[in-house]
């Protein structure tokens, strides 16, 4: 099977590694063709354009920062050329009315459609670790199951186009809340001198511990937010998309807009490039 992989960056580099390891044969496509060229010597063909990538595939897989980026990348012209007997299956993180809109514009122009957005990061995806919720027709998720095997043990079809986009949102947006309840309860214990290992380990007995919380904890004590797994500029990203999502179907959105201001305030810092949780810096700039 040849796979073609639009968009080689933070995550879709280790994806692509973790298929060529596969013994899949890849084709792949980035904008900035420089991050895509170390994959040559990985055993990947870097195509000249993405239309050459995705007529040359069986599948092609896109792994691009938004919406507009995807149109930016596929439609240049304005519109989709053809497509015909071409499948493609968006991977990363848009709203659930974008994805249907390019269900309808692909089938259009003769091509095929389905989303697969992943949860987790650089360390998921280099170890096929990956969490792969699929909106699509049952017959097309279990053609491509395989592939998403390689990515994720246990690939799951959640829907039609639209709802792996919409679950995606609610994951990433659980995210932050998670991340920034932590860090204001370890800013509570550590400015009123509670050792802040007497409050994990109860924190780990109880119904409230999340494994993130440990995860994150070596960075949060150290302030080194560097090497980012999902920098803060892409979480603001998925945060605004999905208070926006939430406001479309007649959500309290109060929450969301307060996630979006601290992130925000780490962008606005020059911390966008930074993992995400450097939420722990912006909630406790005084840290003792």
């Amino acid at each position: 099977m040849k796979i073609a992989l639009i968009g080689t960056g933070l995550m879709g580099l280790p994806m692509a590694e973790r298929l060529l390891e596969t013994h899949h044969e890849l084709i792949v496509f980035n904008r900035t063709r420089e991050k895509a060229l170390p994959l040559i010597q990985e055993g990947a063909e870097v195509a000249d354009s993405p239309h050459q990538a995705i007529l040359e595939a069986d599948l092609a897989l896109l792994m691009l920062t938004d919406a507009s980026a995807i149109r930016e990348t596929l439609e240049p012209h304005g519109r989709f050329t053809d497509l015909t007997g071409c499948t493609l299956c968006q991977m990363g993180t848009i709203a659930p009315r974008e994805s249907i809109a390019l269900l309808e514009d692909i089938r259009r122009a003769g091509g095929e459609y389905l989303e697969a957005p992943v949860l987790g990061s650089r360390p998921q995806a280099r170890e096929g670790k990956l969490i792969v919720m699929v909106g699509a027709e049952e017959p097309q998720f279990q053609r491509w199951r395989e592939v998403f095997a390689h990515l994720g043990r246990d690939p799951r079809l959640v829907g039609r186009v639209g709802q792996a986009a919409a679950l995606k949102l609610a994951f990433n947006q659980l995210i932050a809340a998670e991340l920034t309840g932590f860090a204001t309860a370890l800013g509570l214990v550590r400015h009123h001198q509670v050792e802040v290992e007497s409050f994990m380990t109860l924190l780990r007995q109880s119904a409230l511990y999340a494994p993130s919380f440990d995860a994150k904890l070596p960075r949060f004590e150290s302030g080194d937010f560097d090497e980012p797994n999902f920098p803060a500029r892409l979480l603001l990203k998925d945060l605004e998309l999905a208070r926006d999502v939430a406001a479309e179907v007649g959500l309290h959105t109060g929450s969301l807009t307060g996630l979006c201001g601290l992130v925000r305030d780490a962008v606005d810092q020059g911390r966008g490039d930074d993992d995400y949780s450097v939420i722990a810096a912006v909630v406790d700039p005084h840290r003792p």
